[in-house]
């Protein structure tokens, strides 16, 4: 009862207090006394009444808003473990979720969406866009006491486009013509041509050059202790289990309210909505399910507060093209037109989402609307299939006399991406396709299967950048281990339109290239792009702070806090 145990202690130290104070205090703390245990007792009732854990109630009302305070600890779920520490090496959201706690780039993206800077207090661009200089900020400490200066962007830089550190973040910086270290606090990068990702791309990590200079960062002790300058460093790691981190009191941006933030690794989104219930976690993204009729309830709306908005990312299925089903790509759009993805929206999402056709946010202008759809349509499928040389006999789909069948792979805990897959094996099933479909840990699911094109086809998302360049996910240079082009895409034409559009600083002239991209993707299909779903965290009411913007919730996490009055935790230093 974690909220009981707040006004015990408010009471006990009423109790102590009314034994060393005058008459007159006396009666005033016999009095606040006396309220907060009335108080107690009526959030017990409430309590008794309802069929949700009886852990009292913090109500979001105007008179516990409290002021801003440090202390207290939030307590987050995750479905899966981060599997690396250092950002260069990192490529799954759960590590990044952890490290972008920990590290800072040179810019960052401000509540609207705009660049801002991060560790770089201003930059300056020549006219022919060719030169930034950077005038980094002062002042700034890692956070084991030693100085940041321009050295370790130097470093930083370098250990990004060494061919012996497996990233899949090098081409931004292989742009780079010229870097040059003016002082300690200043550099000039230069590029051969207009790059207009250029300015972004400096918002991946700087890391440490006195910890990993002249070492090999695959085996640096910093992959599961690291240092960075970020407003929380590192304390504990148990594998599967969960991460530590706790409050940089010297961070550049001012100590963070909070604490302390703990990660709990919860494979199972029903098991983490039970710990949430049970007051064991702050945190979580809902399902549909949970966001629309679980959390639908008085107590809920006391202890709690939703937030809805449309994710910067899209699920899809993605297929190995180096499969031999699949390298037709009139296959792959019978299988995108076998699938009834409203359905998938309507019955997964509970039409919290909406089908996409692209690999971009449908609500911005980098979407493009006019390519190529493919609605649900089996028939038509069946006709591509058999344009394609395969024959439906006796209910099954088949070439050369070998049956179409093949395995999803999904990632563990995640019950969206799992009943999508049943919805598509049942909608190809239709068509005489027998689909499998295997769940597989995070952790071994990017090791063992993603990163060595060791799939059929995986259903899988992509968190979509706020700048429209793809290259490392569509190139058919980045098709190697560890690269983000898993699938093994290889169109020539796709190539050149994503060098020309990062090379024009002209977000109209631009967006023709990106629009022609999207053309090439949706007719190639080399993914079924799913759906962009809406994200759905809940927030326990005691943190305050919050203030959704367009770019989501969690820009301001260092200015969320717990009015003194309803800290839960009490994290020693």
């Amino acid at each position: 009862m974690p909220d009981f145990r707040i006004f015990t202690i408010f009471s006990k130290r009423g109790l102590k207090n009314l034994l060393i104070c005058d008459r007159r205090k006396f009666m005033n703390n016999l009095s606040r006394f006396l309220v907060l245990l009335a108080l107690m007792f009526a959030m017990s009732a409430c309590g008794s009444n309802n069929s949700s854990p009886s852990t009292g109630s913090v109500k979001n009302t105007v008179a516990d808003e409290g002021k801003p305070a440090y202390g207290d600890m939030i307590v987050r779920g995750s479905i899966g473990d981060a599997s690396v520490l250092l950002p260069v090496l990192a490529s799954d959201s759960a590590s990044f979720d952890i490290t972008g706690l920990i590290y800072n780039g040179l810019v960052k993206y401000d509540k609207d969406i705009l660049l801002t800077g991060d560790l770089a207090e201003k930059w300056e661009i020549s006219e022919d866009k060719l030169k930034i200089k950077f005038f980094l900020k002062k002042d700034v400490l890692w956070q084991d006491g030693t100085p940041f200066t321009a050295k370790d962007v130097e470093f930083t830089y370098k250990l990004y486009i060494d061919p012996k550190t497996p990233t899949a973040y090098a081409t931004d910086f292989l742009k780079v013509k010229e870097f040059h270290v003016i002082d300690d606090h200043t550099i000039e990068v230069t590029y051969d041509k207009p790059y207009a990702p250029a300015l972004g791309s400096w918002g991946q990590a700087i890391h440490p050059r006195h910890l990993l200079e002249g070492k090999d960062v695959t085996q640096s002790p910093l992959k599961r202790d690291p240092v960075g300058t970020g407003p929380y460093r590192f304390k504990e790691w148990v594998t599967g289990e969960k991460i530590i981190v706790d409050s940089y009191h010297k961070y550049f941006e001012g100590r963070p309210y909070i604490d302390r933030v703990l990660t709990r690794t919860i494979p199972d989104l029903a098991t983490m909505f039970l710990e949430l219930k049970a007051g064991r976690l702050d945190q979580m993204g809902l399902t549909p399910l949970q966001y629309k009729r679980q959390t639908d309830t008085q107590w809920f709306k006391d202890n709690f507060k939703k937030y809805e908005y449309l994710t910067f990312s899209y699920t899809y299925l993605g297929y190995n093209l180096r499969d031999w089903k699949f390298e037709d790509k009139r296959v792959r759009q019978a299988l995108t037109m076998a699938m009834n993805r409203e359905s998938i929206v309507q019955g997964v999402l509970l039409g919290l989402g909406q089908v996409t056709n692209a690999p971009y946010k449908p609500d911005t202008m980098w979407y493009n609307h006019n390519v190529k759809k493919y609605p649900y349509d089996p028939e038509g499928a069946k006709r591509l299939l058999a344009e394609a040389g395969w024959k439906l006999e006796n209910g099954v789909m088949q070439k050369d006399g070998k049956p179409f069948e093949f395995t999803i792979i999904t990632n563990q805990g995640n019950e969206l991406r799992k009943n999508t897959a049943t919805i598509i094996q049942s909608d190809l099933k239709k068509i005489g396709i027998d689909v499998k479909i295997r769940v597989i840990e995070w952790a071994a699911f990017l090791k063992n299967f993603i990163n060595k094109r060791n799939f059929e086809a995986c259903l899988l998302g992509w968190g979509i950048g706020i700048d429209p360049n793809q290259i490392d996910i569509w190139s058919s240079k980045k098709t190697g281990e560890n690269e983000l082009n898993f699938v093994s895409y290889n169109n020539p034409e796709v190539d050149t339109l994503l060098e020309q559009g990062a090379s024009v600083y002209d977000p109209e002239e631009r967006k023709k290239y990106y629009d022609k991209f999207q053309e090439i993707v949706a007719e190639d299909q080399p993914y079924t792009f799913l759906y962009v779903q809406q994200a759905l965290p809940i927030i326990s009411s005691r943190f305050r702070g919050i203030d959704p913007a367009p770019i989501g919730i969690g820009y301001n996490f260092i200015k969320w806090y717990v009015p003194k009055q309803l800290q839960k935790y009490t994290i020693e230093p």
